[in-house]
């Protein structure tokens, strides 16, 4: 029988670790985000090559894009809009989701002070974000 591992100072979670993997949590959500936004971006040219843009007249974009359920939807169905959308979303999730890693991150390590300061700046942006002006 194997002796239990014991946990030594290199493997522990210290700052250095976690600061990379909140590194790679955002080059990670960046990359998604631009892919995502690039495939909308060539089938959106793609399907309106030819056509000529008219300025002169305000055209907003669909009630479906405004909203996640329905953007959900218009992604399934392969709208190119909506999968420009959906990226911009990704892209706008990316440091939120740094955010709740410092969160869980800051609890391994019990570090409280670092706790609710992330807690209280992961709160603004959720505020901010469900309540637009």
């Amino acid at each position: 029988m194997k002796p239990p591992a014991v946990v030594t100072k290199e493997r522990r979670f210290d700052d250095r670790r976690m600061e990379t993997m909140m590194g790679r949590l955002l080059q990670a959500g960046v990359l998604v985000a631009s892919a995502v936004i690039l495939v909308g971006a060539v089938l959106y040219l793609a399907s309106r090559h030819g056509s000529v843009a008219d300025y002169r007249v305000f055209v907003s974009e669909p009630e479906a894009l405004r909203e996640p359920a329905k953007l959900r939807a218009e992604v399934v169905h392969g709208d190119a809009a909506a999968l420009i959308q959906l990226g911009v979303l990704l892209l706008i999730a990316t440091p939120v989701a740094r955010v709740v890693f410092a969160v869980v991150a800051f609890l391994m390590e019990r570090d409280w002070l670092y706790v609710a300061i992330s807690l209280i700046v992961l709160g603004v942006l959720i505020f901010s974000l469900t309540h637009s002006a």
